[in-house]
């Protein structure tokens, strides 16, 4: 059984999925609190779900597109055979991650999305630096990013374990650093990484 605070159908918002129909299972519980949490709803206890009733679920969707989020999905032992499960359904798998967690066990074909926790979030240090060992051509690595101090923090991190490519995402923290001072800086150090802004909330939807 997996705790589940909610399952819906709507555009992605986030990463280079973005703007495509997607199944969200969003799994309850997390290990962290971030300071700009915007799903602290998930923080507490779910409602029971077998891995039939979610798939049974999903299925109504007619989307072959699933992310399973939190929360932090990897707090909950079951995530990693529901992973299993949608890989074999054939469906495109995203899995969001806080980075705290190992992703050793996670299934290859996942496109694993893996936030790094800069400062402000008040988890600097929580990352497994580990994770980056199973990083594969198609995952991503996450920089939530709400000042110039955090700014500098992922760019150190990029340098110190040599990341590159366009799979690296830049995201400011609503309300707190514009989208477009952070495109500045993005500019002005030729920085290569990809401008991430929140689709979904733009557009007002879930």
């Amino acid at each position: 059984m997996l705790s589940i605070a909610e399952i819906f159908h709507s555009l992605q918002g986030e990463s280079t999925y973005a703007g495509l129909l997607c199944i969200f299972i969003r799994l309850s519980g997390c290990n962290l609190n971030c300071s700009y949490c915007d799903t602290g709803y998930a923080m507490g206890e779910g409602t029971e779900w077998s891995m039939e009733q979610i798939l049974d679920k999903i299925r109504h969707y007619q989307c072959n597109l699933v992310e399973l989020t939190g929360g932090e999905p990897l707090c909950q032992k079951e995530a990693i055979p529901l992973l299993e499960r949608l890989c074999d359904e054939g469906y495109t798998v995203l899995l969001e991650t806080n980075g705290s967690i190992s992703v050793a066990e996670v299934p290859p074909e996942v496109i694993k999305i893996i936030d790094v926790k800069l400062p402000g979030s008040g988890y600097g240090e929580s990352f497994l630096i580990d994770n980056l060992n199973h990083l594969q051509t198609h995952d991503q690595i996450k920089f939530v990013i709400g000042d110039k101090m955090d700014y500098e923090a992922a760019k150190d991190f990029i340098a110190q374990h040599g990341l590159k490519g366009g799979n690296i995402l830049f995201s400011p923290v609503a309300d707190k650093l514009e989208a477009g001072k952070l495109a500045e800086w993005i500019l002005q150090d030729n920085l290569d990484v990809r401008l991430q802004i929140q689709l979904h909330k733009i557009l007002d939807i879930k």
